[in-house]
């Protein structure tokens, strides 16, 4: 069954910055980014290995236009987050790939299904794509918010189910 997966800048940054890229294309097929998040990840402010990376345009990721929609609920949002969000309702998202609490709340409360960087490489380690573990070091070296103790949690959940 083919998922339709829409994904804010955050997930596509961090795993490509963490050199696993390939597992969003493994686990997905396809996802939908905004015009607004192409943006963000071609921005001059980007890594340049990421804006290299996007300039590529890989054919498993497809690029949305802008969709204009006027919701309150994500007027609080950066341009990517709010973008996402409404892209998502746009094609009728299974999931929404998001680290940004308030974008996670405002698309949950949507009724999306939601995951981040996080559950994405649990879910690659599950499925024999990556050691957790090992993304987990390269994740630290990035700039990356994350809890310590959630980190901790999700190593010793994988390690308890190998």
């Amino acid at each position: 069954m083919k998922r339709v997966v829409v994904a804010d800048t955050s997930s596509v940054l961090y795993l490509h910055l963490i050199g696993e890229m390939e597992v969003l294309e493994k686990l997905f097929v396809e996802v939908h980014i905004p015009a607004a998040v192409y943006a963000e990840l071609i921005h001059p402010a980007a890594p340049g290995s990421v804006r290299a990376w996007a300039l590529t345009q890989p054919d498993w990721l497809s690029i949305a236009p802008s969709v204009t929609c006027i919701d309150p609920e994500t007027a609080m949002l950066d341009d990517g987050e709010r973008a996402a969000s409404e892209l998502a309702v746009v094609v009728d998202a299974d999931l929404i790939l998001m680290d940004e609490r308030k974008g996670v709340r405002v698309s949950l409360q949507k009724g999306f299904a939601v995951t981040g960087t996080l559950g994405i490489l649990e879910l690659a380690a599950r499925r024999g794509l990556v050691d957790l573990g090992d993304c987990f070091q390269r994740l630290k070296a990035t700039n990356f918010r994350y809890r310590a103790e959630l980190l901790k949690e999700l190593l010793e959940r994988y390690r308890a189910g190998r």
